[in-house]
């Protein structure tokens, strides 16, 4: 598919907006995702584009770009857990009303650019300076063998309470490469996983080979992979009548490895923003 087919930053202000206001006003950036792609019906292929050589699609990039123009246009904010939240001007907007902050927007952006000696990014959405440090671990991951791959995750299933983990990755094993055994209170079930280092999105044909490499074994699933997840893959995940399949991208496979510091070190910073209220002397 061209790059063309998948739409540019601005088209996709209003389906953000959108799919904040349906999600209550906030949402984590996969939730986002999800309700975006999930409204605009498109399809495998289109979700399945990279940016460059990924590891993420050229629709989340894009979708990345609406979120902070919309912060910059004043009509939504995030926090440092990554929570995305509609202002009181980003409930009320319109869709007539977007392209007119859009172009205020880029001119403050071209304003700062002449006032600054600095080099900034483009303003119609040029490559960040910098990967963040998902980009960077996922890249990382991605250049780890299969064998070590799957290690990792068993590794991962143990720190995150799993009262064994073992990696099969045997032939004939129908795309399973392991079985763990997960304790919830006074009961326990086996859990299968496969692992698949990908770059760019898992389709729902991939979910239904895993749910068929389970059947007759068991009716617990775990798939992680370093990309994303169609939305018809997810769909398919929870499909009424079918065994409930647990997924895990990219994204969250980050998170879980920074939560259990897995080859992530975390260092926090505390930051002082200081403001002088000077109503307030006018009172001695």
């Amino acid at each position: 598919m061209s790059m063309h087919e998948v739409p540019q930053y601005q088209y996709l202000l209003w389906p953000t907006v959108i799919a904040l206001r349906d999600l209550g006003g906030s949402g984590s950036i996969e939730e986002i995702v999800e309700k975006v792609l999930e409204q605009g019906d498109y399809s495998e292929e289109q979700q399945s584009v990279l940016h460059k050589d990924g590891p993420n699609t050229e629709i989340e990039y894009r979708l990345a770009w609406a979120r902070t123009y919309l912060k910059g246009m004043g009509l939504a904010n995030n926090s440092q857990r990554g929570v995305w939240s509609l202002t009181d001007e980003g409930r009320s907007v319109t869709e007539s009303g977007l392209e007119p902050r859009r172009q205020q927007y880029l001119a403050s952006l071209r304003e700062r650019r002449k006032a600054s000696s600095e080099d900034a990014s483009d303003a119609d959405g040029s490559e960040p300076d910098e990967l963040t440090w998902q980009e960077r671990l996922l890249d990382v991951l991605m250049k780890m063998s299969p064998g070590a791959f799957e290690r990792l995750a068993q590794r991962l299933l143990r720190e995150a309470g799993f009262v064994s983990a073992t990696v099969t990755g045997r032939s004939g094993d129908g795309g399973i490469d392991g079985l763990g055994v997960y304790r919830m209170s006074l009961v326990s079930f086996p859990v299968f996983f496969q692992c698949k280092r990908y770059v760019g999105s898992v389709g729902s044909g991939a979910v239904r080979d895993f749910r068929g490499a389970m059947a007759g074994r068991g009716d617990k699933g775990l798939l992680i992979t370093t990309g994303t997840f169609t939305a018809d893959a997810k769909a398919e995940a929870t499909r009424d009548g079918a065994p409930p399949l647990d997924l895990i991208d990219g994204g969250r496979l980050c998170e879980l490895l920074k939560q259990y510091d897995l080859g992530i070190r975390t260092t926090t910073r505390i930051v002082e923003d200081i403001e002088i209220i000077s109503d307030f002397f006018d009172d001695f």
